[in-house]
């Protein structure tokens, strides 16, 4: 599923139009990024936990040549899934 699929099936199930739901979906995932710009997590109970995680720098090697090349440090997005999303996809809850 891609971002068109997905806001085709929020106008569908909310009765939206697609215009609207684009709004919706892409309010969404602007606050999603947003928070988590700002260091925050967003933890929706049931489906998953949005956070950031520091990773330092470090060394690693050029697959192609063998040569050393310093990784800079960065900030990584992570997402956990909560249980409900878990036990929705291993067939074992509401959803599945």
């Amino acid at each position: 599923m891609n971002k068109n699929d997905l806001i085709a099936v929020v106008s569908e199930k909310s009765d939206l139009s697609k215009t609207d739901a684009t709004k919706a979906v892409d309010s969404v995932f602007e606050t999603i990024t947003s928070t988590l710009t700002a260091g925050e997590e967003v933890r929706l109970v049931g489906f998953g936990t949005f956070n950031v995680t520091r990773r330092n720098a470090s060394e690693g090697r050029n697959p192609r040549t063998g040569e050393k090349i310093q990784i800079p440090a960065s900030n990584q997005p992570k997402f956990k899934a909560g249980k409900g999303l878990k036990d929705a996809v291993n067939g074992r809850g509401p959803g599945s």
